[in-house]
């Protein structure tokens, strides 16, 4: 980013390259709808770009996009707070590993969808904490400043999302002892 912010257009491709999977996966998550997520994405680069020059690396460039992400995310929703959610399609970007182990892959289908709900049946907080650990990998003193909430309240809301995270699929009969396996 300090290369870019300082007029090497060369490095704005690494600059996305490097963090759009991550991105995007973050944004398909909290909104649920693959179009919807394309649009935030596409909007998020182009502020990214429209800011570079006010951009200050008083945080790590992470956070700066995730923010705007996470915003944009919630302008979207706003906009259209009645829509049904619809199961995501696809694969998460780590998601190779099921192939080099069938039984794991099949596992991991098969859980797929329960765990994709009961993320989507968190509260909006709790999704955009464990979303921003979990999916993206941002470190809680990041996510405190995405998210504008002290770090001890993200960590709470992480601590509350996983006890319903593990509460939902308890209900739907996974294990938690063994993942992938469900309770006979």
């Amino acid at each position: 980013m300090h290369r870019f912010r300082v007029g090497d257009g060369a490095a704005f491709p690494a600059l996305v390259e490097r963090h759009r999977a991550r991105v995007f996966a973050f944004v398909l998550r909290l909104t649920q709808d693959r179009g919807r997520a394309e649009d935030v994405l596409q909007e998020t680069w182009l502020r990214v770009v429209r800011g570079a020059a006010g951009w200050q690396p008083t945080a790590r460039f992470t956070t700066w996009v995730y923010t705007i992400a996470r915003n944009l995310c919630l302008d979207s929703l706003r906009r259209d707070q009645h829509r049904a959610a619809d199961p995501l399609p696809g694969d998460p970007p780590d998601a190779g590993s099921a192939w080099s182990d069938p039984e794991r892959g099949a596992r991991a289908a098969e859980l797929r969808p329960l765990l994709e709900s009961a993320v989507a049946a968190l509260p909006p907080e709790q999704r955009e904490v464990f979303l921003l650990r979990e999916v993206a990998g941002v470190p809680f003193k990041e996510i405190a400043r995405v998210t504008g909430a002290p770090e001890p309240t993200v960590k709470s809301r992480m601590r509350y999302a996983l006890e319903a995270l593990r509460a939902h699929l308890g209900r739907a009969g996974v294990d938690s002892e063994s993942p992938g396996r469900t309770a006979s």
